[in-house]
């Protein structure tokens, strides 16, 4: 059985077949489509054809049938080279599409997991709302029954792929406000009457990561679109959500590693006084600090990925590795701007743009503040 100190090789078949990819479909087009806030979406459709889109959904259902270590290296690979699609297919494979594979009966998985795993379907996910934030249990999202459908109001915002997205997962008030068995979770389809995207934000980072709106006017939505029980909305979003941490960590990870290499490479490049400025312990002391917070991110990491994969409480490692590896990733992105000079602060040299897109990984799936919140009640509950 694998440690969580060594790659196995689908990891390094993953890691090579994505740098591949990346620098002939990502690279190229990095600029681009940050400037325009592009969403790229038939990039994908191709990486759902690589298996890359349904990483953890079983080959029964039309995925790759992997586990959480190779999972985390789909995301930092892709996030080494542009965080913003690294975001995406995190939030489509840990959000949507695990929270239909691990709440979802028999019929809604083959209705919907085959067509996701394969990019078909873009997913999409939807909690937060404008007044709410972390306060889930004030949302004012509502479903009412009638008959053998709900009728839904309000909206969501914040949701990655609102506009894009064939299918959304979002939680919504089915019960009293402040009550944790008061939501309940649905799935909407695109197309859907009632159901419609708003205002597209305009982001510091990530912007080739689409977010916006979800609205809800009397949208009706067949109970058989009903994930799980009435009431277990909450929980189930509570579960999804130590998956995506680890999502957030594995994006963490990978906007380090490519700002650390960026700067790596070019201390060596840039010559002052006669020598490569890596020379000057000013410098080299600074890449001796991020090599090594990068190793314990991965660490940590790969430990709440070894518990997920063994189905062992992992809520308070999942913490954990999101806390401090989104910390590190912003450290390491302002430390390569530092390094690079004048040159970290133009968009011709790759950190700048890292030190944007770092920022959004202590704010999402829950901020430091929300992750220390986590971690501190489980350890002191005993």
């Amino acid at each position: 059985m694998q440690t969580v100190f060594e790659n196995n090789d689908t990891q390094a078949m993953i890691a090579e077949s994505i740098r591949e990819f990346a620098a002939l479909n990502i690279a190229p087009n990095i600029m681009e489509w940050d400037e325009a806030q592009h969403f790229p979406v038939e990039l994908f459709k191709q990486l759902g054809d690589m298996g890359y889109m349904g990483v953890l959904v079983p080959e029964e259902y039309g995925g790759a049938g992997l586990g959480y270590h190779e999972y985390i290296t789909v995301i930092e690979e892709i996030s080494k080279v542009d965080p913003s699609i690294g975001l995406s297919v995190a939030a489509h494979n840990s959000l949507c599409t695990n929270h239909i594979l691990m709440f979802g009966n028999e019929e809604q998985k083959r209705r919907w997991l085959p067509r996701l795993a394969t990019a078909e379907f873009i997913g999409a996910w939807g909690l937060t709302e404008h007044n709410t934030g972390s306060d889930a249990g004030g949302m004012n999202t509502t479903a009412v029954i009638d008959g053998d459908h709900w009728i839904v109001n309000g909206a969501k915002n914040f949701i990655t792929h609102a506009k894009s997205g064939d299918v959304a997962v979002v939680i919504v008030r089915t019960g009293e406000k402040g009550d944790s068995r008061g939501m309940t979770a649905f799935v909407f389809e695109k197309g859907m009457p009632g159901f419609s995207s708003g205002k597209k934000e305009n982001k510091l980072g990530m912007r080739a990561s689409e977010t916006a709106e979800l609205v809800f006017d009397n949208c009706r939505i067949p109970d058989a679109n009903r994930l799980g029980e009435v009431g277990e909305g909450f929980i189930q979003a509570m579960k999804i959500l130590d998956g995506g941490r680890i999502s957030i960590g594995a994006l963490s990870l990978g906007i380090a590693k490519g700002a650390y290499e960026a700067a790596l490479k070019y201390s060596k490049e840039r010559y002052q006084f006669g020598q490569p400025i890596s020379n000057f312990q000013g410098i080299a002391f600074k890449l001796a600090d991020m090599a090594t917070e990068i190793e314990a991110s991965e660490l940590l990491l790969h430990k709440a990925a070894h518990l997920k994969n063994n189905h062992k409480p992992v809520t308070t490692a999942g913490a954990m590795a999101k806390m401090y590896a989104s910390e590190v990733c912003v450290k390491v992105a302002n430390e390569a701007v530092q390094i690079h000079g004048g040159y970290g602060y133009t968009k011709d040299f790759p950190v700048e743009k890292f030190y944007r897109d770092s920022k959004l990984c202590t704010i999402g799936e829950g901020t430091t503040e929300i992750q220390k919140l986590v971690i501190s009640r489980n350890i002191l509950k005993d």
